[in-house]
């Protein structure tokens, strides 16, 4: 069952007040969740039931995207506001360094949160800001064309297409090595998403002069890149273990970019045993 939360989160001119919203389910050490850009929470839902029966689970809408009202004015989309954002949930729910686990912006995400030491382990999915110029110009072209069409789609179109598995192909197979597994009441909701997210111009404004250049220390750190990422292209894997070198780097086959629909139980099994490493830091 979803839910929100409000806090108050430093800004220029005093505080603002946000809000986010949220699943939490299952038992154990507590994980957090991070969905990619222009997706919501609900990307998480084919690995949320096994993970939560070993771990509290805790899947959030991003500022600005899924069901989270955008930022207020006075607080921007870049890296040190939404670590700020992410550390002031975490105080308001209660969270001591929990695990984190991110796809895309939420891997990189994750992984400025474990260079912060504000979480226990971290296991990025295809994470951002290990590219290079010529392939982000590439990501984020793929990444606005995938955003136009969703705004331009009439609902009963989407609603149509999701219906066959070569609609969903159509509709989602950038984002998905498998889309035809993905339910089509998820594909709905995801363009949807995708369409709406007030966040997503500015995010990716921000996108543009980020590269993630500095080790975590102190922290276990798994990254895992889909075989067949469309947008992300698996070589930016290699890079991330070379400026993390103490990383655990995992392929895997048969997933696209988001690959928790591709194969839950392969991403549950890395994400659950990457943060079980914590231990023995």
């Amino acid at each position: 069952m979803s839910a929100t939360v409000s806090f108050k989160v430093p800004a220029p001119a005093g505080t603002r007040d946000v809000t986010v919203s949220y699943q939490r389910v299952g038992r154990g050490d507590p994980l957090v969740l991070l969905h990619g850009i222009g997706h919501h929470r609900q990307a998480w839902d084919p690995v949320v039931d096994i993970l939560a029966t070993e771990r509290e689970v805790i899947a959030v809408d991003l500022p600005g995207f899924g069901a989270s009202p955008d930022l207020p004015d006075g607080l921007a989309h870049d890296l040190p506001t939404i670590n700020s954002v992410l550390g002031a949930l975490f105080e308001a729910l209660d969270l001591d360094r929990p695990h984190v686990a991110g796809n895309s912006l939420g891997g990189l995400l994750a992984l400025e949160l474990g260079r912060e030491k504000s979480v226990r382990s971290v296991t990025a999915l295809a994470p951002a800001g290990f590219w290079t110029e010529a392939e982000r110009r590439y990501a984020f072209g793929v990444l606005l064309t995938m955003r136009g069409l969703a705004q331009r789609l009439p609902l009963g179109v989407v609603e149509r297409m999701s219906r066959s598995a070569v609609g969903r192909t159509a509709l989602t197979s950038t984002i998905y090595r498998r889309p035809a597994r993905r339910a089509p009441e998820a594909v709905v909701a995801e363009t949807l998403a995708l369409a709406g997210a007030t966040a997503f111009e500015a995010t990716l404004h921000t996108g543009t002069t980020v590269r993630f250049t500095d080790p975590v220390a102190g922290v276990p750190v798994t990254v895992a890149w889909g075989a067949h990422d469309r947008i992300l292209l698996r070589r930016q894997g290699v890079r991330a273990k070379r400026i993390i070198p103490h990383a655990r780097l995992v392929r895997l086959p048969g997933c696209g970019h988001v690959p928790m629909n591709d194969d839950p139980a392969l991403v549950a099994r890395v994400i659950l045993d990457g943060s079980s490493r914590a231990a023995g830091v």
